[in-house]
């Protein structure tokens, strides 16, 4: 029978480090309740904000010392968790940490209110008094931009207690969807039992037996049915704590609060779903291509994983993939190459999936910590893929550390998604150059028209279902469960027109945990099209062009998301870098109709 293994089973040098943080729990717990102590600290600057400019910096720097330590104690908690999600003293240490992080969020909220009371040149007067205040420059001028939708300090520190609240939806959907749901094991056609975990779903997906692959997919989706209405509530909950705060912020829709965070106009929300509604006729040739490729007469849901090679792929050993990814980065440069592959060296990263581990993947770490991936790497050329996408978002973070002040170190999804991405277009460029095997090859031009499917194409259709689903709530109409599947199977049948659409897809929305982060998905289209955007400047100008890229990683969030885009020579408020880039997967489509040809 194929298992998960415990995670005492896996090998240490491809655990993550987390003993670099804090070497014992009680190291941990120390660092908890110093950082507690200091949160109280903040109160004695309460109405003395903008009283002088000396006032002015230590409030930001005390603020600023006090949400590092925060994080870092809040990152360690949750990476623990994320280890074994059914391991109840790191559920409990995650719980404290969320409380501590809201705690200090509130004992904060008064800081932007009372900056709001200043004007612009107010700000500048004070800068002249106290150089050093030079450095808040952007944060305040993001700070006035949002005067319109800050509250009071007191209707402020409300929101920010109840932001442990209204983020609860996604702590029990997460809970839920990890460790408490159980998927069936199915028998493979060799007759061994496999078992259905969220990690391997997709890769199940991709086995060559049709049979096995529909009985995944039924017996997953069945799962998903018998919990149907737990996760519309949660969702419906998670969408009305959305469109509330949005009110209470003074926004009239939830979307236009959440791209007002970044300073990301509708506009370029709108233009996304446009043009790829202006190419969906390449989708719907890349699922007619999939059933050809396939030989069968239609194409079903649990056959749109299935790689246009029509079998798994080859087997890609973890050190293998490492190997291709440092060696396509060389466009890069010698320096940044070298980092990434010393941080591979040094455990950032937890590789294997074991029991109770959370699924799928992510960059962790803190402005104070090194980088942290979490892998469930599954020995195929997607996980290389994923391992390529986690490094960009770590190396991001690495360099942004070494040029920016904290303040400017969380920088917006929107930009974060181009750097992971640039990172899978020059290992696409890489493999497709230097690997001589005709069977490799074909599977790298299939992953990059897989990852344009599921990253431009899919991330988009998500983006329309939450648009949809926030529209329906605003307009006081109900979000059940079967509205919430009839949507979806809209959808999914607009997207897919040449695929059959059964009962089952309609609840795919039920397993995508991005929801309970709303709007945050259309960024994953805006990325790949930024990035690939970047990289043919960069292959093409060379040393320039990666010179640029690296600045705009190195600025951090010390611009806004579109101005920072501009140093790296790529113009999001138009629709160019989406054409570009699916006139690009069109190509591909082309070159891999002739390979069947």
């Amino acid at each position: 029978m194929s298992s998960v293994p415990e995670r005492s089973e896996v090998d240490e040098q491809y655990t993550w480090d987390l003993e670099s943080i804090y070497a014992t729990d009680d190291d941990w717990e120390a660092a908890y309740e110093a950082v507690a102590e200091r949160v109280d600290d903040l109160e004695a600057y309460e109405g003395t904000v903008t009283d002088d400019a000396e006032t002015l910096l230590e409030t930001l720097e005390l603020r600023d010392e006090i949400m590092r330590e925060v994080s870092t104690v809040s990152a360690y908690a949750r990476m623990r968790r994320d280890e074994d999600t059914t391991n109840q003293q790191y559920q409990a240490l995650t719980a404290r940490a969320q409380s501590l992080a809201a705690d200090a969020q509130s004992a904060a909220s008064f800081i932007e209110p009372e900056l709001q009371e200043l004007t612009r040149e107010a700000f500048d007067e004070l800068v002249d008094d106290e150089p050093d205040l030079e450095t808040y420059d952007h944060y305040v001028d993001d700070v006035l931009r949002m005067k319109p939708h800050t509250r009071s300090a007191e209707v402020e520190a409300l929101l920010a207690d109840l932001s442990e609240v209204t983020g609860a939806t996604g702590e029990v959907y997460n809970m839920l969807s990890n460790a408490d749901m159980a998927f069936p094991t199915v028998e493979d056609p060799e007759g061994e039992a496999v078992e259905i975990t969220q990690s391997n779903f997709t890769n199940l997906l991709k086995r060559p037996d049709r049979d096995f692959r529909k009985r995944v997919y039924e017996g997953y989706f069945d799962e998903w049915e018998s919990v149907r209405n737990t996760v519309a509530a949660s969702y419906k909950n998670s969408v009305k704590a959305d469109v509330k705060t949005a009110r209470a912020r003074n926004y009239d829709t939830a979307r236009e609060a959440a791209l007002d965070g970044p300073n990301v106009p509708v506009d370029v929300y709108d233009t996304l779903v446009d043009t790829v509604h202006d190419n969906l006729d390449k989708l719907h040739r890349h699922a007619e291509l999939k059933e050809r490729a396939l030989g069968v007469d239609d194409l079903q849901m649990w056959d749109l994983y299935m790689p246009l090679t029509g079998d798994e792929g080859p087997d890609l050993e973890y050190d293998q993939a490492t190997e291709y990814v440092v060696d396509a980065l060389a466009p890069l440069g010698e320096e940044y190459q070298s980092r990434v592959a010393d941080g591979l060296d040094s455990q950032w990263i937890d590789v294997y999936e074991n029991e109770g581990k959370q699924s799928g993947a992510y960059s962790g770490g803190t402005y104070d910590t090194q980088p942290f991936i979490l892998l469930n790497y599954q020995q195929d050329i997607a996980s290389m893929y994923t391992l390529a996408h986690e490094l960009g978002h770590s190396m991001h973070s690495e360099l942004t550390k070494d040029e920016q002040p904290y303040i400017y170190s969380s920088y917006e999804i929107f930009v974060a998604e181009v750097a992971s991405t640039v990172n899978e277009a020059l290992l696409t460029t890489h493999l497709l150059e230097t690997v001589d095997d005709p069977e490799f090859r074909k599977h790298v031009l299939n992953e990059f028209l897989e990852r344009v499917r599921s990253t431009l194409y899919r991330q988009t259709l998500f983006a329309e279902f939450e648009h949809e689903t926030h529209r329906l709530e605003e307009a006081g109409e109900p979000l059940t469960a079967d509205r919430l599947d009839d949507l979806y199977r809209g959808l999914k049948a607009d997207y897919y027109e040449p695929a059959a659409i059964d009962d089952r897809i309609a609840r795919e929305w039920m397993r995508i945990p991005h929801f309970y982060r709303a709007f945050y998905v259309y960024q994953y289209a805006t990325g790949i099209s930024a990035a690939l955007a970047i990289v043919d400047d960069v292959l093409e100008r060379g040393q320039p062009a990666a010179a640029d890229y690296l600045e705009f990683l190195r600025r951090g969030s010390r611009e806004y998301p579109l101005d920072l885009l501009r140093i790296a020579g790529v113009d999001m408020s138009s629709s160019d870098p989406i054409d570009r880039a699916l006139e690009t997967y069109g190509q591909r489509l082309a070159e891999f109709e002739s390979l069947l040809d």
